[in-house]
């Protein structure tokens, strides 16, 4: 913070005084903007992460709303929780499934943390299926159910999505007329569009207040981006 104050009134005093005029008065703005980073090199990362956050604001700006708001029942830890963390995944992803630790400790640490799950099935020929039934889980209130399930699983196939979704309970007549219907095809195609609109091309992705965050980064990273939401 003094660095900063100190920065501002040198620059300040160059402003008023007009060293040498205008173009004078540049140069030696250029000179003492280049002495400072040298001598505070720290600032460096500052800048970067202030750099990356406005440029995730903008790029999240005309979408927030929606990508923030959950497909019913498709929800993890608190589903009225304060704090929104979002997650794009898919049930092919091996670096998702890594990343289950790191959602669980989550939601143990942040009682007021909800974490809306977008189902983005991009890796396998598989995967849109088993999206597609996480979708019909979450229709009948067992989203968490079977999003643990079927990660557990460790594979896709239809037996092993057909046997997932038996094992959580799903009312199979009634989740099989669910998972083909335009409602879960427009929810997909919705987060397809809303993942390349934001940069996304793998799995998992996340957003966390202006934090754009693409891939497993462990959990003390997510934990800093779930805290500056929570700040912001």
């Amino acid at each position: 913070m003094a660095k900063g104050l100190k920065f501002a009134a040198i620059i300040g005093g160059l402003a008023l005084v007009g060293v040498g005029g205008w173009f004078g008065g540049r140069i030696a703005v250029e000179h003492v903007v280049h002495d400072y980073i040298l001598e505070n090199p720290e600032i460096l990362p500052e800048a970067m992460n202030e750099l990356q956050r406005r440029q995730s604001a903008q790029q999240l700006a005309g979408v927030r709303s929606t990508v923030e708001t959950p497909f019913p029942g498709a929800v993890l830890g608190n589903p009225n929780g304060k704090v929104t963390l979002v997650e794009f995944t898919d049930f092919a992803c091996g670096y998702c499934r890594q990343s289950l630790p790191d959602v669980k400790a989550l939601i143990e640490n942040n009682p007021d943390l909800r974490i809306v799950v977008r189902e983005l099935p991009i890796i396998s020929p598989q995967s849109p299926e088993a999206a597609k039934m996480a979708l019909a889980a979450a229709e009948q209130g067992k989203y968490p159910a079977f999003h643990d399930a079927m990660f557990a699983a460790g594979q896709i196939d239809d037996e092993t999505i057909e046997a997932v979704a038996r094992k959580v309970g799903l009312d199979m007549e009634r989740a099989r007329e669910f998972a083909q219907s335009p409602t879960v095809e427009a929810e997909i195609n919705r987060n397809l569009e809303m993942a390349s609109r934001l940069g996304f091309s793998g799995t998992p992705s996340w957003i966390a207040g202006d934090r754009l965050i693409a891939g497993a980064v462990g959990v003390d990273q997510l934990t800093q981006a779930v805290q500056a939401a929570r700040e912001s």
